[in-house]
């Protein structure tokens, strides 16, 4: 006689990447295989590339245009990756649509269902996704940089130096900015789980928030835009201008925010189905 006995989703030792916890239960594939697979999916369409793109182009256009402004107005010499830093304010952008479709596509699709199954541990699955989009961002950034000083060196003509060791420091600083934006957006993508709702907060947050702060002018505004994401990230990225806060502690306070975004969006996946 034949028994057919049915499986639950707790056991899936038949499942490609599955394992066994030792007590004869199938387990799905752990932390790797939800960042083996978010890596995967997320070069699996057009998006990512289009992305990096657009932020390569943003960044030459950007220095050139900042290099020759320097130039003309005979500004003070200052690093050539200060071009470079200073187009992080509209390149951070692209970053944040890279990281952004990567939780967002999911939730419009439904497909976000299936990376649940996979990884029932739903913190294991924001985690991979920030830890994909990070890395992706930091690399970016760090490439974005490189481009940015190469194109404003000739624009700057003469208003720049370069020395090895600060062009590495803002390379890195850069890449590190554009990592934890993407880490911030993921979080942000969670909380809301609809592109235009997160572009909305990002874009308000990162770019249209600070531009009234400094807009309006003020010591005490300027100081509430010290300690928001990009007002603390130019202090880290910039080399030679006066900042409230040491390199160290901005890219904490940008951490900070990426780390609270990062509870938010945990919070909103764990109380609200998929």
């Amino acid at each position: 006689m034949t028994t057919t006995t049915a499986r639950g989703d707790g056991d899936r030792a038949d499942l490609p990447g599955a394992g066994h916890d030792g007590l004869g239960r199938g387990t799905a594939g752990g932390f790797a295989g939800a960042v083996a697979s978010e890596w995967t999916k997320l070069w699996s369409v057009r998006t990512p590339y289009l992305c990096l793109v657009a932020g390569l182009a943003m960044t030459g256009v950007f220095t050139f245009y900042y290099a020759s402004i320097a130039r003309i107005n005979e500004y003070p010499v200052q690093p050539v990756g200060n071009a470079a830093a200073s187009s992080a304010v509209i390149v951070q952008f692209a970053v944040v649509v890279l990281a952004m479709v990567t939780v967002t596509s999911e939730y419009s699709t439904g497909s976000v269902r299936a990376s649940l199954l996979w990884v029932p541990r739903r913190h294991l699955v924001q985690a991979a996704k920030a830890l994909v989009a990070g890395a992706v961002a930091f690399v970016a950034g760090t490439a974005c940089a490189v481009v940015g000083m190469a194109v404003a060196w000739g624009p700057f003509g003469g208003r720049a130096s370069f020395e090895a060791g600060t062009a590495v420091g803002q390379v890195l600083a850069v890449g590190l900015y554009q990592a934890l934006v993407a880490v911030l957006t993921v979080g942000v993508a969670f909380a809301t789980r609809h592109p235009a709702g997160a572009l909305s907060i990002l874009a308000t947050l990162l770019w249209g928030l600070p531009s009234v702060l400094l807009g309006l002018g003020g010591p005490t505004l300027a100081e509430v835009n010290d300690v928001l994401p990009h007002g603390a990230g130019d202090h880290f990225m910039r080399v030679g201008t006066d900042a409230p806060h040491a390199p160290a502690t901005a890219a904490l306070i940008v951490a900070a925010w990426a780390t609270g975004a990062q509870l938010v969006g945990l919070y909103v996946l764990r109380r609200r189905d998929a």
